[in-house]
């Protein structure tokens, strides 16, 4: 069984944590302290693999910006969320990917661009902007609604897949320059550390968290 370390980034407000509640317990979290960062597993199966979905959900509020760098190192995947009735939010994506790449110190880790509140009526971010936006980043663009769980597996679904290709992509460039089994002891890579950043307090009262009580 294959564990999958995902983050879920974006700016306060966007519904970061509706979107991992859709998930997690299958119903629409409307209210929920935004400056509270908690974690979640939860086991699912994709692609006939079964897999364990190990996911932090951020904060997002700029004051709490100096922890980022401490889950993105540990975080295997991303999911970079704008809500489309929030044109700062979405103008916010290009500062997560930048500081992602950075800390990864990498040009390739796996994202998907997720595109939330498509239940609203009022929309000042075309889609259309979006896809290309993905496009240039060359990873996937989802839409989705926490409210109606539209598009909601898919976009963690789609994150996995990507982290699957990244690592038999890695796997590959591991047997290139290493044909021959080492005789020293690997280090720990840091993608399989735990998450670092663990909440302490809880958002709601039954949800999946690590570090509980």
């Amino acid at each position: 069984m294959n564990d999958y370390k995902l983050v879920v980034v974006g700016a306060g407000g966007v519904g970061k944590s509706a979107l991992t509640i859709q998930l997690i317990k299958n119903y629409f979290a409307n209210e929920y302290d935004p400056t509270i960062e908690d974690s979640y597993r939860k086991q699912v199966v994709i692609d006939g693999e079964t897999c364990v979905l190990d996911i932090l959900d951020t904060a997002g509020q700029e004051e709490y910006s100096a922890m980022r760098d401490q889950y993105m190192r540990t975080g295997e995947g991303f999911l970079l969320v704008f809500a489309i009735n929030n044109i700062k939010s979405f103008e916010d994506i290009d500062m997560y990917r930048e500081q992602i790449l950075r800390v990864k110190d990498s040009d390739k880790v796996p994202m998907v661009l997720v595109g939330n509140k498509l239940d609203l009526q009022s929309r000042f971010v075309e889609l259309s902007v979006a896809e290309e936006l993905a496009k240039n980043y060359e990873i996937p663009f989802i839409r989705t609604s926490a409210r109606t769980r539209m598009g909601v597996d898919e976009a963690f679904h789609t994150l996995i897949r990507e982290i699957r290709k990244d690592r038999d992509r890695k796997k590959s460039v591991r047997k290139k320059k290493s044909p021959e089994v080492g005789h020293g002891v690997a280090s720990q890579n840091v993608a399989d550390a735990p998450f670092s950043v663990v909440a302490t307090t809880n958002k709601y009262n039954n949800g999946d968290k690590i570090g509980g009580d």
